[in-house]
């Protein structure tokens, strides 16, 4: 991906006539609009349960619109796999998600007890967010593609209580190992069909059975709301912490990031499982009561062309992945669809390679809009704007009400701090770590139950991002790369640790060493290097086993792609595997310092490529 001036150099800037817009833009002036912002500001447009009572997100989702007259319009509309759509009002979402709160309350789920989803995009996992922000419960999502170990692993660290699944998925992925999760108490099937498994419950009876609540929970800015797993570099997952005063800054990037308004067809292609597709697939969109597509299928070119052009879409949110794969299938694809409606597609989950900026323009008859965020951040941060011009590879500019930097690093990697204070990097083009200025609203509260994990964020009076940028001098921020070894594929954030110990796991692996390896479609994909036990020979037959054995535990999305068998894997004298090492050695790069370098790692055996 070009980067810093090299992509300002190589890739024109894209420039806009705002006045030619069908809809103008609800940030015209960026300079402006950051002089004037005030989060208070943001506060104010939100409604605040009734009576003071506090503040809810579902209640600024759904409730609002329906006491303000508006319970007749479409919220949700789910295309199904044979095209056909069926929707959800505003109306039909305040009463659904009423009685998915009542029935937790029944089963004795309170506030703050932890409600995990392991659905597809389906009805019944929108109503299962919405319903358990009711009740004042926090909700958790899991992506339906994990295997079985992610599944326990999360449910264990975030002890879920209640688990809203599909029979399916239960009976593969959750049943065999339900003994080893004494907190989870309910596990509610949404397509029992009145017959639940063993030991589960049917939803849809419970559901037509309950009295919906009479009255939203009365949940503060500073309640616990939502728990997003996301993954380290070592160690377990991390359970980031979100609260309901976050909504203020779903609100305020849905104005200006996403540009939305009360008339458009708004579509996030991303999965609920993942931070986007809670903050932008659900919350955003409904906040501003705009009708929000939901695609109950996995990505098909000419599917999506069909999405884009039939359901009328104006706003599109989508992924860099998703984007490469439809460059791959050819701009013919694009060619036969009326995309006349659409006015505005951002990106975010990796950084956008400027070819798919102007791919967009030339194929789509639109730029593609770059912007910047974390799981930990809660919201969009840095984005390109419908009223700026794009610089091609860059992620943009900050978002009003945020305060963006780059914190000067030293040799080892650590922030450069003097008398208690960051050293920020201010020259135009040069590197630092991405920093924040804490104090937007949907910042992360902590990690759960690791507050020395948390801590370690800030430093200098900053949040640290663990990501290298550069700034040129109109203040655009190019993306570098990662400060750590997380892996970034299709727009899923996979920690090597977890790979690792699934690996170690094959009665054949003594230690694995697992990094990201550049791929034009997904952006990295997982590429793990093993060292076998004694008595296992390096062969074709168990290089696909153990590729088998991690898919089948970790699902296909984190398992890994490429294996190459090694003598020995490079490691520090303490005994932690130099992943820097492996993927430098991997794709010809500088090594850099190895002055703590124990064990250099052995020739690797390549036997083949892996689909």
């Amino acid at each position: 991906m070009a980067t810093g001036t090299e992509g300002s150099t190589r890739w024109p800037a894209i420039t806009k006539d705002v006045a030619a817009f069908p809809v103008q833009p609800n940030l015209a002036d960026y300079d402006a609009a950051r002089r004037d912002f005030s989060w208070d500001q943001a506060r104010q447009a939100l409604a605040g349960l009734p009576g003071g009572r506090g503040l809810n997100i579902a209640y600024e989702a759904v409730d609002r619109h329906v006491a303000e007259g508006r319970g007749g319009k479409e919220a949700l509309r789910f295309v199904q796999a044979d095209g056909g759509t069926r929707s959800l009002s505003y109306g039909d979402l305040a009463d659904q998600t009423n009685r998915f709160a009542a029935v937790l309350r029944s089963l004795g789920v309170g506030r703050g007890e932890r409600v995990f989803s392991f659905l597809g995009r389906s009805p019944g996992l929108y109503v299962a967010v919405l319903g358990t922000f009711k009740n004042g419960s926090v909700f958790c999502p899991l992506f339906s593609a994990f295997g079985p170990e992610p599944v326990r692993q999360r449910l264990h660290l975030g002890a879920g209580r209640v688990l809203v699944t599909t029979k399916t998925l239960y009976r593969k992925k959750v049943a065999p190992l339900r003994d080893t999760l004494p907190e989870l108490r309910h596990v509610l099937l949404v397509d029992a069909d009145g017959s639940p498994e063993p030991g589960t419950l049917d939803l849809a009876r419970l559901l037509a059975g309950a009295d919906p609540i009479d009255a939203v929970a009365d949940t503060q800015p500073e309640d616990m709301a939502l728990l997003h797993f996301t993954s380290g570099t070592t160690g377990t997952p991390k359970g980031a912490i979100h609260v309901h005063g976050a909504v203020a800054a779903h609100y305020a990037t849905g104005l200006y990031a996403l540009d939305l308004h009360p008339d458009d067809i708004y579509w996030c292609t991303a999965d609920p499982g993942w931070v986007t597709g809670t903050s932008y697939g659900i919350i955003a969109p409904l906040v501003h009561g705009v009708t929000a597509i939901v695609d109950e299928e996995e990505l098909d070119a000419d599917r999506w062309y069909r999405i884009l052009a039939e359901q009328r879409v104006t706003v599109w949110y989508t992924a860099p992945t998703a984007l490469r794969m439809l460059m791959k299938a050819g701009a013919e694809r694009a060619a036969g669809h009326d995309l006349s409606a659409l006015r505005f597609i951002a990106s975010v989950g990796e950084p956008l390679n400027p070819e798919a900026v102007v791919w967009g323009q030339d194929v789509l008859g639109l730029p593609v809009h770059d912007n910047w965020w974390q799981t930990e951040t809660g919201g969009i941060m840095i984005a390109n704007y419908p009223a700026m011009d794009i610089r091609p590879g860059s992620m943009g500019r900050p978002l009003p009400g945020i305060e963006a930097a780059l914190v000067a690093r030293d040799a080892d990697g650590k922030p450069v701090l003097r008398d208690g204070q960051a050293v920020l990097v201010t020259e135009p083009d040069a590197m630092g770590e991405l920093a924040l200025r804490p104090g937007w609203p949907s910042m992360f509260r902590g990690y759960l139950n690791e507050e020395e994990r948390y801590r370690r964020c800030f430093a200098g009076g900053w949040y640290l991002t663990g990501d290298l940028a550069k700034r040129d001098g109109d203040g655009y921020f190019w993306f570098v790369g990662r400060g750590d070894d997380v892996i970034k594929s299709s727009g899923h954030l996979i920690g090597p640790f977890e790979v690792e110990s699934c690996l170690m796991e094959h009665p054949a692996v003594a230690e694995a060493g697992v990094i990201g390896v550049p791929d034009p479609v997904a952006g990295e994909v997982v590429k793990a290097f093993v060292e076998l036990k004694p008595g296992n020979e390096p062969t074709e037959e168990l290089q696909l086993d153990i590729i088998g054995f991690a898919r089948k535990r970790l699902g296909a999305a984190v398992a890994p792609r490429l294996l190459d068998f090694t003598a020995t894997l490079p490691k520090t004298r303490s005994g932690k595997i130099l992943r820097r090492l492996l993927k430098s050695r991997e794709l010809g790069l500088p090594e850099g310092d190895t002055s703590t370098l124990e064990s250099p790692a052995g020739p690797a055996v390549t036997l083949k490529d892996q689909p």
